[in-house]
């Protein structure tokens, strides 16, 4: 880990470091446990171990097994506890270890979490965050590489958000548990060790999508670890003379639809790429949604790259299951070929 001190233009000073994703996560776990007595970090092996992937690395040394505490596997009883904890003014940040480990705790999610500042008309607030390791891309068994974002951002009452770098993996989490909404969070596995800088004293600019590459020709919206291989097919394009807007879309729910349709009514061409599978996935509001705004602007159908309509695989064969580089590049080639009859 290695921290800068610089001042911009306007003379402020800001604090840089360059960390991994995960790292970027326990400290703003760590900095939220700090401001906020009421928040309570727990799940199963976040405490004395860390977590599976060492998110909640030494955070109950430094804040006490009060504040950060193992759970048994029981993924539904943390859910439920978590909404306990909320009621009584707590705000919880539970984990649960993986993405497949959600579904026993979809109960809980949909007919609790998501429901009760509904039904208490605003009386009572559900500030809880829930993390969860998601995604494919580090070759693990069944269950431990789903892409759950399309169950949750269907639910009303959930805001869902999935970072693709460690800047926003900070900024994003530490909005996300000072939402009064609950929050699902999903990180994605595949990127905990990529490293980049952070800014940590940056705070605003959280909300929506951000337009990550600028470009004229088409539009690539993504989230999560698909931004990063978003880029790169950028970049290969970029040698043919192809200028390609790639756009981080950040929360899955609420979606911005503003700043997609922004970007893609200027280049006139998309393609939403994610890892999920194709069907009902959410590209397909995505797609909806920018036919719904720009169909008459458009110079080619929206093209989705996804997964295939399958379960998740396990192992090397998830390498087929995510969309890879070469599949980006043809989807572009698709809208930008396109001619109409």
């Amino acid at each position: 880990m290695t921290a800068t001190m610089r001042a911009d233009s306007d003379g402020t000073s800001r604090t840089t470091q360059t960390l991994s994703v995960q790292q970027a996560l326990n400290r703003a776990l760590a900095d939220e446990l700090e401001a906020d007595p009421r928040m309570l970090v727990f799940g199963e092996d976040v405490g004395v171990l860390g977590g599976v992937f060492r998110v909640t690395d030494g955070l109950q040394a430094r804040f006490g097994a009060v504040r950060v505490f193992d759970t048994p596997l029981a993924e539904s009883a943390i859910l439920g506890t978590a909404v306990g904890l909320a009621i009584a003014g707590f705000r919880p940040v539970p984990e649960v270890q993986f993405d497949g480990f959600a579904y026993p705790a979809f109960d809980q999610i949909v007919s609790q979490v998501a429901r009760y500042r509904y039904r208490s008309r605003g009386r009572l607030p559900m500030p809880i965050t829930l993390r969860v390791p998601s995604y494919g891309g580090i070759r693990a068994p069944e269950l431990h590489g789903e892409s759950t974002e399309a169950f949750w951002a269907h639910v009303a009452g959930l805001k869902v958000v999935s970072p693709s770098n460690a800047h926003e993996a900070y900024h994003l989490l530490r909005a996300s548990i000072q939402d009064p909404d609950p929050v699902i969070f999903l990180e994605p596995k595949s990127r905990y060790w990529q490293k980049s800088e952070v800014d940590l004293a940056r705070s605003g600019g959280v909300r929506g999508a951000r337009i990550v590459r600028p470009g004229t020709h088409l539009s690539i919206l993504s989230w999560g670890a698909m931004v990063d291989r978003a880029l790169r097919a950028a970049d290969i394009a970029a040698e043919d003379g192809v200028e390609t807007e790639v756009v981080d879309l950040r929360w899955l729910s609420p979606i911005d639809t503003a700043t997609i349709a922004e970007s893609v009514g200027r280049t006139r061409r998309a393609v939403v790429v994610h890892e999920a599978a194709r069907t009902a996935g959410l590209g397909a509001e995505v797609s909806a949604r920018i036919t719904e705004r720009l169909f008459d602007r458009l110079r080619a159908p929206v093209q989705r790259v996804t997964g295939y309509d399958v379960p998740t695989p396990s192992g090397a064969l998830e390498d087929e299951q995510i969309p890879s580089v070469h599949r980006i590049l043809l989807g572009m080639q698709r809208v930008l070929e396109y001619r109409r009859g």
